[in-house]
């Protein structure tokens, strides 16, 4: 396994953790998120304070027991590192569990996270929220 791999695995085993600090502990300034169109939380965050905030914040506190579990790591070449996985939780407003599969694409470079992007089946997300 890669540098850019064990960057990644670090991520979720802080997630696991529910170590928000750690999570974000190898992102670069200017990390750029982007969550799938149709997901609750779209768009493109840029920086830490801003994916704190829009992503994991909101998940944190509209969810119970969420999770998002990498059930394998791929490792690519240049930084790349793609994770499957899926996402559990209960969204908090109405009750309503989820189990959702997940692909998570990564780049890192100079031991920095540069960039992510998630792709997910919003409809079921989105079902457990109404």
């Amino acid at each position: 396994m890669s540098e850019a791999s064990d960057i990644i695995k670090a991520h979720y085993a802080a997630s696991d953790r529910g170590d928000l600090d750690g999570m974000v502990e190898a992102f670069a300034d200017d990390v750029e998120w982007t969550e799938m169109a149709g997901f609750p939380y779209a768009g493109t965050y840029v920086g830490v304070p801003a994916i704190r905030e829009g992503v994991f914040g909101r998940l944190g506190g509209e969810w119970k027991d969420f999770t998002a579990t990498a059930e394998e790591i791929i490792d690519g070449d240049e930084g790349r590192v793609v994770a499957l996985g899926h996402y559990a939780g209960t969204f908090a407003a109405t009750g309503k569990s989820m189990r959702v599969r997940f692909v998570h694409v990564w780049r890192v470079r100079d031991g920095k996270v540069v960039r992510f992007e998630q792709f997910t089946d919003t409809l079921l997300v989105r079902a457990s929220m109404e």
